[in-house]
């Protein structure tokens, strides 16, 4: 069983940035796909970023393409998601999934973590 924790969110202004950790453990993060979703009250879960297990192939949502990356670091079972260029509609709680499975942008991983909240003021 895979546990995931979120870090790194806050309330920062429009056009600032955040890195936001997501760290595994009671697996080996090297073996699964990683991925970040973001979720606001009233909506579904949007697809912002996900990585393979080699970090090879990072695949991006249309509305973050170009402000985000997503990176891991399999020594210390983390991935990462930088993003900059905050705007007031990244605002969201931002979740981190796991999964053995690839599956880029669909909701399907299996493993969720709480999320952490990021609030971009203007």
């Amino acid at each position: 069983q895979v546990q995931l924790v979120e870090s790194g969110g806050g309330l920062v202004q429009a056009g600032g940035s955040l890195r936001l950790s997501c760290a595994a453990s009671g697996g080996t993060v090297s073996s699964y796909a990683m991925a970040w979703f973001r979720q606001t009250p009233g909506k579904g879960r949007e697809f912002v970023a996900a990585i393979s297990w080699t970090g090879a192939s990072p695949y991006y949502g249309d509305s973050v393409q170009g402000r985000v990356t997503i990176s891991r670091d399999n020594a210390k079972n983390t991935v990462y998601l930088q993003v900059n260029n905050l705007k007031p509609e990244d605002t969201a709680v931002y979740f981190c999934a796991a999964d053995r499975v690839y599956y880029g942008y669909q909701a399907a991983y299996d493993y969720w973590g709480q999320g952490t909240q990021v609030t971009v003021s203007s």
